[in-house]
């Protein structure tokens, strides 16, 4: 596959029409929901049969809606395979004993057809099995090879309607695959999708890539590009597949950022020792130099309104937190705890921060409030390193490294509890979630 197409096919998912399925009044409260901010959560016991209809398709949908359920640890499918009730026509209504008696407190069920036209339609229900309620009804409509994105789809409405959060699942992670040894290591841009389907090269290896980050439309990605003669910041298209640089700096450029609105990017300059933050105008392509503290400042995030930027800096004497007003003004710390802060990203809530922080011979994926309030330490081990919030502000990915040498992704909930590794089974740092797609 040549780039062309490669960007052709991640950027021209077909549209996905989604229709409401009328409830009855008496059916219209949920009895059942899941409360993520318990002290401990017990995974919600779920059964999701095979959808009927489409040959395999139905399967396949179901297959996807329980991997990503499964995943974010707040939901227990179970195996109801010798189920008696099959479940042929979405519009009947299930037989409850039967889905009562496997312990399910939760039913999906759906139907697949196929039109003429190639156009796929995807009906699915959501029931409360003991009190024999449906909580959701849904249609979907698209081209028959985007059912995954479907999939997705009604894995976010169920999340969203048992939890009350929106749910995180239809979206996708820019990453840096990496394969070779320890001294001689390939890294290639990559994204794929949030459950580690369709992972796609953007890079050859030729040269080395860090720090991709998303702009908040999906369709543009900014990263660092590392060769002998230096280092350049790229954006890069993903629907055009276009790739451009940000512009000439007199020294090393790296950690870029999109603000919220896509307009502007920031990141840091490093010359002579000293490191300093800039932010560039996309429109006008004239930067701006926002720090001028003899220290390394770095890693900018902005919060979610734009008005203000989180990065980390040295000028305390170590690695720390620091906040200030997007145009550079207000500098304030906000990390005091022992041990390096570094990394820090903003939630896209606006509520927390998180950031990688390295104390003794450990490191840690941790989360604070905006003032620096309510630090949290969620992972521990040899190296984790480089949060990344999915688009919910519930769940971060961030990548470890073992002894060994070789990074994997990781995926954990803002309380801690939840804890798992990705997905994608391959070599990978660095990476960055999308927003949720359209």
């Amino acid at each position: 596959m040549n780039l062309k197409t490669l960007f052709s096919s991640l950027a021209t998912a077909a549209v996905l029409a989604v229709s409401t399925i009328a409830l009855a009044p008496s059916i219209a409260r949920a009895q059942i929901e899941v409360d993520i901010d318990k002290g401990a959560v017990k995974p919600l016991p779920v059964a999701i049969p095979a959808f009927s209809g489409a040959g395999g398709r139905g399967a396949d949908i179901a297959q996807v809606i329980t991997g990503n359920l499964e995943r974010s640890g707040l939901f227990q499918p179970l195996n109801v395979a010798n189920v008696a009730d099959k479940l042929t026509d979405v519009n009947v209504q299930p037989r409850f004993p039967d889905w009562q008696a496997t312990g399910a407190q939760a039913l999906i069920n759906g139907q697949v057809t196929v039109g003429a036209d190639g156009v796929l339609r995807v009906d699915f229900r959501l029931w409360d099995t003991f009190s024999q309620q449906q909580l959701l009804g849904l249609q979907f409509t698209s081209t028959a090879e985007n059912w995954r994105r479907v999939a997705h789809k009604i894995s976010d409405a169920v999340y969203e309607r048992l939890t009350g959060e929106k749910g995180y699942f239809d979206t996708r992670v820019v990453f840096v695959a990496e394969s070779g040894t320890k001294l001689n290591r390939i890294k290639k841009l990559a994204i794929m999708d949030q459950d580690g389907a369709n992972p796609q090269y953007l890079t050859d290896g030729s040269y080395i890539v860090m720090t991709p980050r998303f702009s908040a439309t999906s369709q543009e990605i900014t990263f660092m590009a590392l060769r002998p003669t230096g280092s350049t910041i790229y954006l890069q298209n993903l629907e055009t597949a276009r790739t451009e640089t940000v512009g000439k700096f007199p020294g090393m450029v790296f950690a870029p950022r999109f603000s919220p609105d896509g307009r502007k990017v920031a990141f840091s300059v490093e010359k002579g020792g000293n490191s300093d933050i800039y932010v560039l105008d996309l429109r006008t392509r004239q930067s701006t130099r926002i720090t001028t503290d003899p220290s390394i400042d770095t890693s900018p995030s902005f919060s979610p309104d734009g008005s203000k930027i989180v990065f980390n800096s040295d000028r305390g004497g170590q690695a720390q937190l620091y906040v200030m007003n997007a145009d550079g003004s207000g500098v304030r710390r906000i990390s005091y705890g022992g041990g390096r802060y570094t990394t820090p990203v903003w939630s896209p809530r606006g509520d927390f921060i998180a950031f990688t922080k390295q104390t003794g011979g450990e490191f840690h994926i941790g989360v604070m409030k905006t003032d620096g309030g309510d630090e949290r330490l969620l992972t521990t081990s040899y190296l984790d390193e480089g949060p990344t919030w999915a688009p919910n502000g519930r769940v971060l990915m961030f990548f470890r490294e073992g002894p060994a040498g070789v990074p994997k992704l990781w995926t954990v909930d803002i309380t801690g509890r939840i804890l798992r590794p990705a997905a994608y089974q391959g070599a990978a740092s660095d990476p960055a979630w999308s927003p949720l797609l359209d």
